[in-house]
């Protein structure tokens, strides 16, 4: 995908209103598994907030689709299972099938109203298709099912290396919910959520997440002590087993590693996405330096993947304060 950045908002309002509404609009929910799987390559995933449409990619061979062909077999066979139905979207999101995903859970939103993991997993597709008013509705209600309740580990679709799951579900509803306040600009209530988040700090791999965006979240807020104070608890050598990026954005913050120390891998990776916004980020509320932080976000928004939360971040700052 090429990023267009235009000079001023003019161009976007070409893009026609009736596929901006067909975009947000809500998937039907009367479809059953064998409508559902029906691949659709015109459909719209998604519109940018820079205005790039995002369409469905047509399902390649190899283990992504195996899974998602395994879980659509589960939900047909049993359709009455909420943990069936959960895997059948989640397969579908890991395809970049997002509005099908939606579908789904919002078919478990009717069959099991109360079951938080239904909002959560809903919430967490509509921030990838950028309906995040939605998505705070979602989360907020899952906040809401899981309050007082055990909190549960959540299983992984995509494994790390040592196959040890590291988050909760409540971990992850707080996680979510705070982004999705972050990518509207409400600094305030994405502090909270995110200072709500602690049941997740059992692994070192939360503790660095969190931190992350909190420490942005506190930057942005002026509260530059307490931002500090946050990844205060990261040092080096701490056991991270898939968050990497965030951990050393930490260690950047804390002066603990310099920027030509941040390696790249330059191949489009969210990994890359993360060192891209948050030293584009830091550029804009620490050095002031408004040139080099234009410069790496629209690096990011060039190269990078347009669902990833470092990416989506990016785009709500570059509309927020370039456009």
């Amino acid at each position: 995908m090429i990023m267009k950045f235009p000079n001023s908002k003019i161009p976007l309002l070409f893009i026609s209103i009736a596929v901006l509404v067909s975009c947000q609009k809500k998937p039907k929910n009367d479809k059953d598994a064998s409508e559902l799987d029906q691949p659709n390559m015109t459909q719209i995933e998604a519109i940018t907030l820079l205005g790039d449409t995002l369409r469905t990619p047509p399902i390649k061979p190899g283990k992504p689709k195996d899974h998602f062909e395994a879980a659509r077999k589960d939900y047909e066979k049993y359709p009455d299972s909420a943990e069936a139905l959960i895997w059948y979207g989640r397969r579908s999101a890991y395809l970049r099938h997002f509005q099908k995903a939606i579908a789904i859970y919002s078919k478990g939103v009717q069959k099991f109203p109360e079951d938080a993991r239904m909002y959560r997993h809903r919430g967490h597709r509509y921030i990838s298709t950028r309906q995040y008013d939605e998505a705070i509705a979602d989360l907020q209600k899952a906040a809401d099912l899981v309050k007082d309740r055990p909190d549960q580990t959540e299983p992984d679709g995509l494994p790390n290396s040592r196959n040890i799951p590291i988050s909760t579900l409540n971990g992850n509803i707080w996680y979510h919910l705070g982004l999705a306040y972050y990518l509207k600009g409400d600094m305030k209530n994405a502090l909270i959520a995110y200072q709500k988040r602690e049941v997740t700090n059992r692994y070192d791999d939360n503790l660095v997440s969190g931190g992350h965006w909190l420490f942005m979240i506190l930057k942005r807020l002026g509260r530059d002590k307490e931002a500090l104070a946050e990844v205060s608890k990261v040092y080096p050598d701490m056991d991270i087993i898939e968050n990497t990026r965030y951990y050393e954005m930490c260690l950047f913050y804390k002066g603990l590693l310099k920027e030509d120390e941040l390696k790249m891998i330059g191949d489009g990776s969210p990994s890359d996405d993360v060192y891209y916004y948050g030293l584009g980020n830091w550029n804009l509320y620490q050095t002031r330096d408004t040139v080099k932080a234009k410069r790496l976000y629209k690096k990011l928004l060039d190269h990078g993947n347009p669902y990833s939360f470092a990416y989506l971040a990016a785009e709500a700052d570059w509309k927020l304060l370039f456009n």
